[in-house]
């Protein structure tokens, strides 16, 4: 029997990227029938694996394969069982980059054994943008590597290039423009992590990031999750920066979330196995079913981000000044272990229990139902970190967005859904931002307002989800944008294997 055509897929180690990966997989199985191997440490596999076992999709992954790679993080100064960046410091999440070219050699012998059993590569390697070391793998076993970028493409273009070019370096200024955006564009160093800005080429996170990304841009193409319609601006010039094809593939987001499916009828909450909740889905639906449509605001930062004390305090007191009802998911302040327990003292005297008794807001310790609270009628707007999949997440349900970016790519994120979709407002950029409680009421306000800019955003919002859910339609009259180009992609790949076997035979 003629073995399946092959995909080897290399998620980097943060659950922000393993999500997007197995959610790809799922969409390329489907289309294809391909088998998929996804390749990672351990303890990333069984949380792939836990995250299956309770999916009411998982039937649809029987040819989607695991591969657990050797990884030992104390042989690279980390913490024992520290395999993906929740719960690390900074610091160790510089590690755990540098440490995860460890992992090129057991993927070869993977590749290899694959070779061996089945007489042929791998029809292609879908690695992360931070394993650029897989381009140079995959000609090595005559295939090709395709990136795969978890974010969109506004964000990844300025994370790309901000990263390859250092353009506030050489900017007296604060702010500077970017190779790759218009002219006009202007990026402000605030919108930086403090590692980017510190970074001169030679540190340690230039040295990892610099070298990993110019060898993803020698890929053969990009993998792009997100929808060609909602950031026209962002694909034109990614593609441009690139001179690679890019696919836009996305929203790799629960299929349940782009249909009509009311929260009450449906859970998401399996979505995350292995999450310790804070409070049970049957919970939170029952006090947001207390609360009108559009009216309540959910606080979340995504999985490994928290905020500063003072911070904390001054939310605390604009959201209680405000009288708009809340869900808030709750970590420790910076400075302390996330793990902890939550202590009174981080937020003012008696809060949590006059937002319990008045039922205006409710506080949720480590982890909410997200995508139960985002699609549930009364939810009205979400002060989010603009981590990507946060963003698809709130824009499917036509939620618009607080932006309080973090890390990363979240600030251009921020950037594109304020200057180019007009579906968010800023409240403030990272850890160190100065809020005080008047100007948390003053946008809190603004955002939920029936009338005015809170209702424009809202128009927007509910436009963008529209276009999320044409992008995926699979009618054969209607194709939407995202299942086109997944075909365009396969043909592609396809293509690129015969002309590599037919170069082969003729080396023979």
């Amino acid at each position: 029997m003629v073995p399946r055509d092959h995909i080897v897929m290399l998620p980097f180690m943060a659950h922000g990227h393993l999500i997007p990966f197995l959610a790809l997989a799922r969409q390329i199985q489907q289309r294809t029938g391909f088998t998929i191997t996804i390749a990672s440490t351990k303890l990333n596999i069984q949380y792939l694996r836990s995250t299956i076992s309770t999916d009411s999709n998982s039937q649809s992954l029987f040819n989607v394969r695991f591969a657990e790679l050797p990884f030992n993080s104390t042989d690279h100064d980390l913490p024992p069982n520290s395999e993906n960046t929740e719960n690390l410091s900074l610091g160790n999440i510089g590690k755990l980059f540098h440490a995860s070219i460890s992992l090129k050699d057991p993927v070869l012998h993977l590749v290899n054994d694959i070779i061996h059993q089945e007489g042929k590569p791998p029809l292609c390697i879908i690695s992360d943008v931070f394993f650029g070391w897989a381009t140079e793998l995959a000609k090595s076993v005559n295939t090709v590597n395709i990136t795969f970028t978890t974010g969109g493409a506004y964000g990844t273009l300025a994370y790309v290039s901000v990263w390859l070019n250092l353009p506030h370096r050489s900017s007296d200024s604060d702010e500077f423009k970017v190779p790759g955006f218009p002219e006009s564009y202007r990026f402000h160093r605030s919108q930086l992590h403090q590692y980017i800005r510190d970074a001169d080429g030679k540190d340690l996170w230039s040295r990892f990031m610099q070298t990993q990304i110019s060898q993803s841009c020698g890929s053969v193409g990009w993998l792009c999750n997100s929808v060609e319609e909602i950031e026209p601006l962002g694909f034109d010039l990614l593609r441009k920066y690139l001179r690679l094809p890019v696919w836009s593939i996305g929203p790799l987001i629960p299929p349940a979330l782009l249909k009509n499916t009311s929260s009450s009828s449906f859970s998401f909450s399996k979505q995350h196995a292995g999450k310790r909740p804070g409070l049970t889905t049957e919970k939170c639906i029952e006090w947001l079913d207390l609360h009108g449509p559009d009216s309540v605001l959910y606080i979340s930062f995504g999985s490994q981000n928290t905020i500063g004390l003072s911070q904390m305090m001054e939310l605390a007191i604009g959201l209680e000044d405000s009288g708009v009802s809340f869900i808030w998911v709750i970590r420790p302040p910076i400075g302390f272990d996330m793990r902890s327990e939550f202590r009174d003292e981080w937020l003012p005297e008696g809060f949590e229990e006059r937002m319990k008794q008045s039922k205006r807001g409710l506080l949720v310790r480590n982890w909410a139902p997200q995508l139960d609270i985002l699609s549930h009628k009364s939810t009205g707007a979400f002060l989010s970190h603009c981590g990507w999949n946060s963003v698809l997440e709130s824009l499917s349900q036509g939620v618009p967005i607080l932006g309080w970016p973090m890390a990363a790519e979240q600030a251009y994120n921020s950037k594109m859904l304020m200057e180019e979709m007009g579906v968010s407002v800023e409240l403030t950029r990272g850890s160190q931002g100065i809020i005080v409680g008047k100007e948390v009421k003053r946008v809190i306000e603004l955002v939920l307002e029936k009338e005015g800019k809170g209702k424009d955003m809202r128009n927007k919002a509910v436009e963008v989800k529209k276009q999320l859910r044409a992008a995926v339609s699979d009618e054969t009259e209607n194709k939407g944008s995202s299942v086109k180009a997944m075909d365009d992609f396969v043909r592609t790949i396809l293509s690129k294997s015969q002309e590599q076997a037919a170069s082969i035979e003729v080396q023979k």
